[in-house]
């Protein structure tokens, strides 16, 4: 076959249009001529990330369901209506010989016509607790590849293969710690802690880093902080760039506060400890780098997924969980026996690193060969 033809669909969030991206890549890469289109949701981020990475996108005009009545909710089954229909035109003029879907609403929709219309459909998991699009969708699917073990009560268990989470390809080759020392101007003598709260911010965690900047520095540590795009403004004034002091006369900040972190590969190679939330993708980076990691999870995501990724790490030793309701009595003492403890943080970077599945795009491409 010379020119398979991919629909990709996924979205809503950076965790879902990230692995969207990685798969179509890495499926060029087997098939230099293939075809791709993209369908996400039209008001979505995705409508800019695809085609900042090359490729075309069609915007399907769907949202999931709120939780409380609003109107939004009594639009949906209309908005639903109208997503299927275009789905079923989409699929109709393209002709995909696969189409894979790695979650959020846009991709319910396009998988639902396309396994009626009899073309082979994957699905990519990426959590630990299955969201309800690729629950309602795993029955027909022909290929379902997951990153957590234990899913057999949401998926059928002859159509799962674990494959694990595509991951950035930068992050395979460790960066240098000294490189990555000089790009963040860093004390060598210093601990470093990297802060991440996705690419939105995190509230809770910002509130946190603020509250125990002193505890921190108190501990012979240095802070990159990413806050989030949301919350820039709110903590930039606590980057020391912005306060230099006359009597201090050391080069390197203490803090460095950041919206969005573009050397991840960098920041990683830096970090000594790592404070972060547990989205899949962010999950599955972590396990790969290997650095000792305390893990915040959002509790504000459907079916409370996050904390279920941090658990499914945490049960097998992997990294520290910490609860937001448990911040205040429990952080400093968490922190402190951590960054105290070498024995302690070496334990936490090999088992981490056992749970890592650096193959997984290939893996996943594997199986959509097979279909083609």
């Amino acid at each position: 076959m010379q020119q398979p033809r991919f629909i990709i669909s996924g979205g809503g969030t950076g965790g879902h249009i990230y692995p969207a991206v990685a798969i179509a890549n890495e499926l060029k890469v087997r098939f230099p001529e293939a075809k791709f289109l993209f369908v996400g949701a039209q008001d979505k981020m995705e409508m800019q990330k695809v085609p900042q990475a090359g490729y075309e996108i069609k915007g399907l005009w769907i949202a999931g369901l709120q939780r409380k009545l609003t109107f939004q909710n009594a639009l949906f089954p209309i908005k639903l209506a109208s997503s299927l229909l275009k789905s079923f035109f989409i699929i109709k003029s393209f002709k995909p010989d696969v189409v894979i879907g790695t979650g959020g609403f846009a991709s319910g929709a396009v998988l639902k016509v396309a396994s009626l219309l009899g073309i082979p459909t994957v699905i990519q998991e990426q959590n630990s607790y299955p969201g309800i699009t690729n629950k309602l969708l795993a029955k027909k699917a022909n290929a379902i590849c997951v990153a957590y073990e234990n899913l057999e009560r949401f998926f059928p268990k002859d159509k799962m293969i674990l494959t694990g989470n595509p991951v950035r390809q930068d992050l395979l080759v460790q960066a240098d710690k000294s490189e990555a020392n000089a790009y963040f101007k860093l004390d060598e003598s210093k601990k470093t802690i990297v802060i991440l709260g996705g690419s939105l911010g995190a509230r809770r965690i910002n509130q946190l880093i603020e509250k125990e900047l002193d505890f921190l520095q108190n501990q012979n540590c240095q802070v990159i902080w990413q806050c989030g795009k949301l919350y820039f403004e709110e903590y930039k004034k606590f980057d020391s760039g912005n306060h230099p002091s006359p009597i201090t006369h050391h080069p390197s900040p203490k803090v460095q506060v950041m919206a969005f972190i573009d050397r991840m590969d960098l920041v990683y190679a830096a970090a000594d400890i790592i404070i972060s939330r547990s989205g899949a993708s962010s999950v599955s980076e972590l396990c790969i780098v290997g650095k000792p990691t305390i893990f915040i999870p959002s509790p504000n995501v459907a079916e409370d997924h996050q904390t279920k990724n941090a658990k499914a790490i945490a049960d097998k030793n992997g990294a520290i969980l910490l609860k937001e309701n448990e911040l205040n009595e429990k952080f400093e003492t968490t922190f402190s026996d951590v960054i105290s403890n070498e024995n302690l943080q070496i334990e936490l970077s090999q088992n981490i690193k056992k749970l890592a599945k650096p193959n997984a795009t290939k893996d996943i491409v594997e199986e959509i060969v097979k279909l083609v």
